[in-house]
């Protein structure tokens, strides 16, 4: 995990993670966080909250994602159709064993040829052993 650097801010690490969690986490607008941080006795302004959120939120997502689990070797293609705007869509999905979608795929006509490709994408993201298709 890359350590991220608060140098020339003027509160303290903590409070910037915290208000950054409160905003990411919950439905919570800038002056939502505001608020709280204010009742807890931390004077701030909501746009040097939306700051913090937009320095420090990208790199709390990079470091989430690194320590994401690796997708197991086996997962499958699983097909859905879907109404977007009342019109009829094909979702496909690869999933690996444990349920962690690993890619996916929006199209407007079923064609078996372009989900073939999409697994061949999919499995850029680990080797697999074993492929199973959902019918």
């Amino acid at each position: 995990m890359q350590p991220i650097s608060y140098a020339r801010h003027q509160f303290p690490a903590e409070i910037i993670r915290h208000a950054t969690w409160l905003y990411l986490r919950f439905t919570l607008s800038y002056r939502d966080v505001e608020e709280l941080l204010a009742e807890r006795g931390i004077e701030t302004a909501y746009e040097t909250v939306r700051r913090w959120v937009l320095t420090f939120g990208p790199a709390f997502a990079r470091n989430l994602r690194r320590l994401r689990p690796k997708p197991t070797s086996t997962w499958h293609m699983d097909e859905m159709v879907i109404s977007i705007q009342g019109k009829r869509m094909y979702l496909w999905r690869a999933v690996d064993s444990e349920g962690e979608v690993l890619d996916l795929l929006v199209q407007s006509k079923r064609d078996s040829r372009d989900p073939a490709a999409h697994a061949e994408a999919a499995e850029e993201t680990g080797p697999c052993t074993r492929r199973a298709r959902d019918r």
